[in-house]
């Protein structure tokens, strides 16, 4: 049961949780909305693939607790409410807020949508956690467009706060202070999306970054090392204490604009990806998964990085 403390008067009817899909996202939303005492339902197409879900939240809660974050004692009754399920009619009936997390496939989450018309309750909340698809294009041939909004989970889920709230173009302003109300419930960090835009928000910004930073490298002004040292030593360091707009009003709104008066146009402004990176696809050079992207990755400095970022978010995490 949910305590009335740990939550607004506006979401004390959400009690059930169902999240549809079992893979890389599944596991950590349904372990979001377990420890905070919400029934939860995962479902899958395939039943074998669930027993692995359970297995995950399990393994994240006591790697968590191992690191002071959350009690040992507390795993085994998050599990418990968690239950598991390939019936989708069963997953959706009694659903209360629904967070679809299944593959970036447009017309399939198209027909999950509208089957959860059929299925769900009239209040029910509909989201997606698509981090590409537009929002009101999931939403198109649903008959119920206010009940689904854009809620843009990163990943890892259960360390990264930052949950983006995405208006569709149809989505009412009931849902979406209720889902940002729920997402603050569950000790995530909601922002609003006011509009319903390709990368909505911070995906937007990531990729901005990274068009300039592969174009950096592109054009032999400094190596991919470089370029991640330069940010790392920089204003990678200010970004958890001051976010771009602040740090705009810090310096002075004069002495950005004279800087972007010179800069900008040097900037890379291109509208497709970059040559450098279409050839390093077409090669196989994928990356960690390949052991050679930018840069070369043995499996020893693959697996280091991997955990450097775990021990970095759970610390981040136990210290907030």
């Amino acid at each position: 049961m949910v305590k009335e403390e740990n939550m607004g008067n506006d979401i004390k009817d959400i009690k059930n949780i169902t999240i549809l899909g079992a893979g890389m996202m599944g596991p950590g939303l349904a372990q979001i909305f377990a420890v905070k005492g919400y029934n939860v339902t995962i479902w899958a197409r395939r039943p074998e693939v669930l027993p692995e879900a359970i297995d995950k939240v399990r393994a994240n809660l006591e790697t968590m607790a191992q690191n002071g974050i959350g009690r040992q004692e507390d795993i085994e009754p998050a599990i418990e409410r968690i239950k598991t399920t390939s019936d989708f009619d069963e997953a959706a009936s009694d659903a209360d807020f629904v967070e679809e997390a299944i593959g970036e496939d447009l017309a399939l989450k198209q027909d999950f949508f509208q089957r959860l018309d059929a299925l769900c309750s009239e209040e029910a909340i509909l989201a997606t956690n698509t981090s590409v698809i537009s929002i009101t294009e999931i939403a198109k041939n649903s008959k119920r467009r206010g009940r689904i909004v854009g809620t843009h989970f990163w990943n890892p889920p259960h360390l990264i706060p930052l949950v983006e709230v995405i208006k569709a173009d149809e989505t009412s302003a009931e849902v979406m202070d209720k889902t940002m109300a729920l997402m603050s419930a569950v000790g995530k960090h909601p922002v609003r999306v006011k509009k319903d835009v390709p990368g909505f928000l911070a995906n937007r910004l990531q990729h901005a970054l990274w068009r300039e930073a592969i174009s950096i490298v592109e054009n032999g002004i400094a190596g991919p090392a470089e370029v991640d040292e330069a940010v790392k030593n920089s204003f990678g360091l200010r970004l958890p204490v001051l976010g771009p707009m602040e740090t705009a009003d810090m310096a002075g709104l004069d002495l950005t604009l004279a800087i972007h008066n010179y800069v900008l146009e040097h900037i890379e402004d291109a509208h497709g990806p970059s040559p450098i990176l279409k050839e390093k696809v077409e090669q196989g050079d994928l990356g960690l998964k390949t052991g050679r992207g930018f840069q070369e990755w043995p499996t020893e400095r693959a697996d280091a990085l991997r955990q450097g970022l775990v021990n970095h978010l759970l610390k981040w995490t136990k210290e907030h």
